[in-house]
């Protein structure tokens, strides 16, 4: 069942905290999970669940090829590997062993890439990823997925543990804005309807969730109806809902952290052009890298705003 916070809040605990909880707690309980980590342990929170847990948390250091290999072959031997490092090495750096190691073996790990998008912050562009969900899409057998807020991360975490394959998790490492009220169960693979409307249907994941809520609110103030979708699954995408609503509303904006080509907008426009053209715009990363910023300053840059999503639903109005 999907509750809603109330608007405008931020969530009290970091993503990466419920990620480093996560794992203490699967250790505690003798899940067969095991973490691995490129240097990131302080970044990721894990630190004390290393001190802590030695024997079940591995730096592998910064070789994130290796990692890929390694939690492949622990797979093979029953433990439930989960990987973390940032989403620039998590998709590009590693994709051959991605590809080789867990998709075509169909191994049991789960990846979390974190540092999605501009949320790299002050890392840079070399660490400022916008085509990497778009990379890990494209494998058969991969299941790809981004987090909205601490709720979703700790509920598709717990789901990930009983669930056996490939996951890729995209996610941000700090304080998420709460869209979900606590107690919210996720059903992989189903997008999340947080709005009805009439005239127009906005669908986003990640931190563009929170701003198509605002750019739906915007919209209402000047009569326009726009229903609010999380399509939290990238991959496979929810495409009855995508369909049912094009139907609906006539119009769809879709609003990513990430490029325009090979993500949430393309995979949208995949659904309408098979089953149901209707006019779309996509409000994304258009054709340039990242760069050192505060994350309001990166998503003014890059146009991932509420005031961006509203020009480019008016453009279809």
């Amino acid at each position: 069942m999907i509750k809603l916070a109330p608007a405008g809040q931020k969530d009290s605990i970091e993503m990466r905290k419920i990620y480093a909880g996560f794992i203490a707690q699967q250790i505690e309980n003798g899940n067969s999970v095991i973490a691995l980590e490129a240097d990131l342990m302080s970044s990721m929170a894990m630190d004390s669940v290393a001190r802590d847990y030695p024997q079940y948390v591995i730096n592998c250091g910064i070789m994130e090829a290796n990692v890929i290999g390694t939690a492949a072959g622990l797979a093979l031997t029953g433990r439930k590997p989960f990987v973390h490092t940032f989403t620039a090495f998590a998709s590009r750096r590693c994709f051959d062993q991605l590809f080789m190691s867990l998709d075509y073996q169909r191994a049991n790990v789960k990846v979390i890439a974190s540092d999605a998008g501009v949320t790299a912050c002050h890392n840079g562009g070399t660490h400022m990823s916008f085509e990497d969900m778009g990379i890990v899409r494209g494998l058969a057998h991969s299941v790809v997925m981004e987090m909205t807020d601490a709720v979703m991360f700790s509920d598709i975490l717990r789901q990930l543990v009983e669930l056996d394959g490939f996951y890729w998790v995209r996610t941000i490492r700090k304080q998420a804005t709460s869209i979900y009220s606590p107690g919210t169960t996720f059903s992989i693979g189903k997008g999340n309807v947080l709005r009805e409307g009439t005239d127009i249907t906005l669908i986003a994941n990640g931190i563009m969730v929170a701003e198509a809520l605002e750019a739906a609110r915007q919209l209402e103030q000047s009569g326009v109806s726009a229903a609010v979708i999380d399509m939290f699954t990238l991959k496979p995408v929810d495409r009855m809902l995508i369909k049912n609503y094009a139907e609906k509303t006539g119009r769809i904006v879709t609003c990513e952290n990430h490029s325009i080509h090979n993500g949430l907008g393309s995979a949208v426009a995949e659904v309408l052009v098979e089953s149901c053209p209707i006019p779309m715009r996509r409000v994304g990363v258009k054709e340039r890298y990242g760069q050192v910023g505060t994350q309001d300053f990166l998503q003014r840059e890059y146009g991932l705003t509420a005031h961006d999503i509203v020009a480019a639903a008016r453009e279809l109005l």
